[in-house]
């Protein structure tokens, strides 16, 4: 590592004298480092460096494309509120060529951005109050993206949120069954293919033309916002990769099957995962109260089954990467995909139970909220 942060520290202009690096390990996809500087006044400084999955991320230039128009579209929009850029947005850094990445000599794809200082993440949350102030950072981005031109955004993963082509893609994998693992999985493969009528629904809205296309962050876990130490408040919305053309009910099923579990995403106790009635309604009354005015009746009636499908769509992303080999999202021991997706399938039968509760809390909060 030592000679590719050489390499690196060559490549983007850095100010301050490099104390050196640390590595974040939260990700499943990225490779993320802080690198550390001193000032000359002796202050600190601190930049995100990461290098891009370009196995998952096919078109890493049209990807920063993206990244940088939307960057710049929120560094505006938070200005023009009042706020601070440095700590409410990402700001890419471009390489000294001018080009908003680097290629190293290895061929890995490098990219610098600022550090958003004295905050913080959460894997899990403890307090629905929490789950609440992240779902209003995701609602302020939205909004704040309303008037963004979606036609100049690329869609860098073709499909990434098609449940109809994901639940295609999950049966190829089960009939390919390349490393022989599906008879041992055959319950969780069952339980998939049983609801292959629910990965249709919002697929089949978008084609009638009954929902309209937003601009989304396409993957909205709790740990993509940064919380203000001070305050505890969600002040920046991270990881921008796939920010392309989408639903908001992707954004909003996604946050609720991440935030709204009792257990983190690969708890190995199923008994230990159950969902959360008190932070799916903190959550829908956060993120209502934020974009609410601009969402349509036929999204807002669609927010609790977003929920579910959302996560019926990461599950078997899940499984159908453990019967391909684990050759998508990093893991940690053999058996580890296997583990989050029987989370996530145990919340999707959770959900399924809660359903007319969480509708119920939808319409509540809809009321409350004198919204349409």
């Amino acid at each position: 590592m030592d000679a590719l942060v050489r390499e690196l520290l060559n490549a983007f202009t850095f100010e301050g004298e490099f104390e050196g690096e640390s590595r974040v390990n939260d990700g499943h996809i990225n490779d993320t480092f802080v690198f550390h500087f001193r000032l000359p006044d002796g202050g600190e400084r601190s930049y995100l460096v990461q290098k891009l999955n370009t196995y998952v991320f096919r078109q890493p230039e049209a990807l920063m494309q993206n990244v940088l128009g939307v960057t710049a579209h929120l560094r505006k929009a938070v200005l023009a509120r009042g706020g601070d850029p440095a700590r409410e947005c990402l700001c890419v850094y471009p390489a000294k060529d001018g080009k908003p990445y680097y290629i190293a000599a290895d061929g890995g794809f490098w990219r610098c951005y600022n550090y958003i200082t004295d905050a913080h993440s959460y894997q899990t949350i403890e307090d629905p109050a929490v789950f609440g102030r992240a779902a209003k950072a995701f609602g302020t981005f939205q909004e704040l993206l309303a008037d963004y031109p979606i036609d100049s955004l690329t869609e860098t993963i073709p499909n990434f949120h098609n449940t109809v082509s994901r639940f295609a893609d999950f049966i190829r994998a089960v009939e390919e069954d390349r490393v022989g693992r599906a008879a041992e999985v055959q319950a969780e493969i069952d339980f998939v293919r049983a609801r292959e009528a629910d990965c249709g629904v919002l697929v089949g809205m978008i084609d009638r033309g009954e929902l309209p296309l937003r601009v989304t962050h396409n993957d909205t876990k709790l740990n993509n916002v940064m919380f203000d130490n001070t305050t505890d408040e969600g002040i920046c919305v991270v990881d921008l990769d796939t920010v392309m053309p989408g639903l908001s009910l992707y954004d909003f099923g996604d946050s609720i099957r991440f935030g709204a579990s009792t257990a983190a995403e690969d708890e190995p106790d199923l008994d230990k995962v159950r969902f959360s009635l008190p932070y799916f309604a903190a959550y829908v009354d956060g993120f209502l109260s934020t974009c609410g005015r601009s969402l349509t009746a036929k999204e807002i009636d669609c927010l609790a089954f977003s929920a579910k499908l959302m996560t019926l769509e990461v599950g078997m992303r899940f499984l159908g990467d453990y019967l391909n080999g684990d050759v998508y999202f990093k893991t940690a021991y053999p058996a580890h995909n296997l583990v989050r997706a029987r989370t996530q399938l145990k919340l999707v039968a959770e959900m399924e139970r809660a359903m007319p509760e969480m509708e119920r809390t939808v319409a509540d909060c809809r009321k409350a909220l004198g919204l349409a």
